[in-house]
């Protein structure tokens, strides 16, 4: 009984709240309604707009010429303040809708609506007759109820739709001038790599991948990309060879839509197989909302088999789990059939530019720091990984800040059967100290989530230094590393740079002259021929790599250098020289490239006799050295190697980047001892395939 009162009572107070809300409720009053009793106040304000809108309507030319006979649709607002403001109208023609606006424009300000007695705002929507229809008290209902209304919304929903549709416009391109980064293949970046060194410009070339609007300032892409357009007149010719796949543009918005495609087939002379393939799908898109955000996303579903010494190298990087791989550079690869491999992987970021000195991207991908074809800094050879990144870009200087989240997947460290969380921070600062010389400062630290520390905070700030923040938290907290970099401009056809890589530095066992196993550094020095001997578009490159064993690695086993098993800088790790001779050429949409490495490695024996770690797995614990003294480079199972490869092609669509090429490696690979994981490799792969090309492949282990 009780329950049945108090369900009552209720009702009765909804009832008697709704009766309250019909009397404090009351619509816009013209002045001309002022005096009228509450009930008539709806009425009059109708009558009034009517009558207004017939007394200043001018019906323009072209619609009194054709005899037009229509209505037009308008939603407006009465505001708080009593102004009128038109949301949308809608007409056959432009310019009855531009007279709907000018004569809302004209209307007086009236007191508000009000409810509860506070000034509130309320739409309406009105269909206007063509030819004009005089107004009449008895028939004064030209305007409906408040837009809220289920028939007014759906039509207010449908003309809404239309105008979305009238607004999309031909595709402007805007990508190259947008805040996306331009997808970073040494191939590519070769195109306008001489531009953004000519001498005297401020431009800064370490930190990649550039974003399109760096590169617009010295050479335009767009330009490049349309001087290459085939003459077709089908829509299917257009998008193989011209177009984007689908590409949408409207007032604030545009995206692009894409397929990715990686086939190829070709031939191992040394494997037991018969062929070499790829089998690559997927999607990129690109998108801008407004003129500061960009995104982009790329999702790729993979199987392959590749050359014999390639496969080897993938399953030495496997995971803790049942997948036999991780395939170079891209991520963790499950069996497909008996001998392949299915290796999924998903790319994005966002790109946000707040202002025009200053760009954030947060995304899941990869970073390259360093004007070589190598870098001892920060590297794209690894799998991606989620990160932050804030480039700041003033007076002469670039400073980039970048916070990676990595993963050591080594069973010994897994817990729980998930992969172990560690975490990097780079500063980058490049000062264009004059027209020809820039200089580099790096630092990185390295450190894990070790006492439940989690993302370190001493670490988010992005001016701190490092060095003395790793003192701070601890002597093993952290692996922090220290490096420089030059570029000098010799002229305008060569330029020279280099880097320098301090892991660990003692100044009194470097004058003790005993190879000391704390001096752990390495340097490169290179330079780039561009238009060689006056042939445009020819581009050659010699770069000398060097790094002292023991440089990455750490007395802790998780603080090295290092995620999904594969170097964060170098591809070879550290005890290594190595010489890298490159030429590239392009011609129209024909482009060739031509590579050769040469190079001395010192691996481990990881025999039960010796077990010791000589210094070039960045993975092994140092405290294993096999010496404090006597460190030289090649030390261990000395290893010789030499690869050349050679690959040309011809770019079907350049606005996708979609190329049909050849490619043909020679790799011989000679260790002093052969080993389970160091074998002597005699290798010819050919191969020939259809890419979007978006990233690099290294082959050159």
């Amino acid at each position: 009984m009780k329950r049945f009162l108090l369900i009552v009572t209720l009702l009765v107070s909804v009832f008697c709240g709704a009766q309250n809300l019909s009397i404090y409720e009351k619509p816009p009053v013209f002045k001309e309604c002022d005096s009228l009793p509450v009930e008539q106040l709806k009425s009059c304000f109708k009558f009034t707009l009517n009558a207004f809108i017939f007394e200043n309507f001018e019906v323009p030319n072209i619609v009194d010429q054709e005899n037009y006979q229509g209505d037009i649709k308008v939603l407006f607002e009465v505001n708080k303040e009593g102004e009128f403001k038109v949301i949308y109208a809608d007409a056959f023609y432009d310019e009855l809708k531009s007279e709907s606006n000018r004569v809302f424009s004209l209307l007086p300000k009236i007191k508000p609506a009000t409810y509860n007695g506070n000034a509130t705002f309320v739409q309406y929507s009105i269909d206007i007759p063509i030819p004009l229809e005089k107004p009449s008290e008895e028939a004064n209902d030209a305007t409906e109820e408040p837009a809220i209304k289920k028939d007014s919304l759906n039509a207010t929903l449908s003309q809404e739709f239309d105008k979305i549709n009238a607004q999309v416009k031909p595709y402007e391109k805007l990508e190259y001038t947008s805040q996306l980064n331009v997808p970073f293949t040494h191939s590519f970046y070769a195109r306008f790599d001489d531009e953004m060194n000519a001498i005297g410009t401020n431009s800064h070339t370490a930190a990649k991948p550039f974003l399109y609007t760096d590169v617009a300032k010295y050479y335009d892409i767009k330009a490049d990309k349309e001087r290459l357009v085939k003459e077709t007149d089908s829509w299917l010719g257009r998008k193989l060879y011209n177009e984007h796949l689908v590409a949408v543009q409207g007032k604030d918005y545009w995206f692009t839509i894409d397929p990715i495609l990686d086939l190829q087939v070709g031939k191992d002379t040394e494997a037991d197989f018969s062929s070499t393939w790829n089998n690559t799908r997927g999607i990129f898109i690109q998108a801008g909302l407004g003129k500061r955000f960009n995104l982009t996303t790329s999702v790729y579903e993979s199987q392959g088999r590749f050359a014999d010494y390639f496969n080897r190298y993938a399953e030495t990087l496997k995971a803790f789990g049942p997948d036999p791989a991780i395939i170079p550079g891209r991520g963790i690869a499950k069996r497909f059939k008996s001998d392949s491999y299915d290796y999924p992987v998903a790319e994005a970021y966002l790109s946000y530019t707040p202002a025009d000195f200053l760009n954030i991207q947060f995304g899941h991908g990869k970073n390259f720091i360093g004007d070589g074809y190598r870098s001892l800094f920060q590297s794209d050879v690894s799998s991606p990984y989620p990160f932050l990144k804030l480039n700041a870009n003033f007076w002469k200087i670039k400073y980039t800040s970048t916070w990676m989240w990595l993963k050591d997947v080594r069973p010994e460290v897994t817990v729980d059967g998930a992969f172990f969380t560690k975490y990097m921070a780079n500063h980058y600062l490049s000062w264009n100290v004059s027209k020809r010389l820039n200089i580099g400062l790096f630092e990185s630290v390295m450190w894990a989530d070790t006492n439940n520390r989690g993302f370190d905070v001493n670490y988010l700030n992005p001016i701190v230094f490092f060095r003395a923040i790793e003192f701070q938290t601890g002597q093993d907290a952290g692996n922090a590393i220290l490096g420089l970099s030059g570029k000098y401009k010799w002229n305008n056809k060569v330029n020279i740079y280099g880097q320098f890589i301090i892991d660990e530095f003692s100044l009194s066992d470097v004058k003790a002259g005993e190879n000391s196993w704390k001096n752990k550094f390495g340097f490169q020095l290179g330079a780039k021929y561009f238009n060689a001997f006056k042939v445009d578009n020819l581009l050659l490159q010699a770069e000398y790599n060097q790094v002292r064993p023991y440089t990455y690695s750490h007395n802790s086993i998780i603080l090295n250098y290092a995620h999904f098993n594969q170097p964060m800088a170098h591809l070879w790790g550290s005890n290594f020289r190595e010489l890298v001779l490159i030429g590239r050429y392009n011609y129209k949409r024909w482009f060739a490239d031509a590579k050769v490495i040469m190079g001395q490695r010192g691996f481990d024996f990881n025999t039960t006799e010796d077990s010791f770690n000589y210094g070039g797995d960045i993975y092994a614990d140092e405290d294993n050295r096999i010496s404090d003294t006597g460190i030289k480079i090649g030390q261990g199972n000395k290893t010789n190697s030499f690869m050349t490869e050679l690959q040309a092609g011809y770019v079907i669509n350049p606005e996708t980047n979609l190329r049909l090429f050849t490619n043909i490696i020679y790799r011989d690979f000679n260790p002093e001892a052969i080993t389970a994981s160091t074998m002597n490799s005699n290798t010819l792969w050919f191969s020939i395939g259809l890419r979007t090309d978006l990233f690099n492949w290294y082959n050159d282990f």
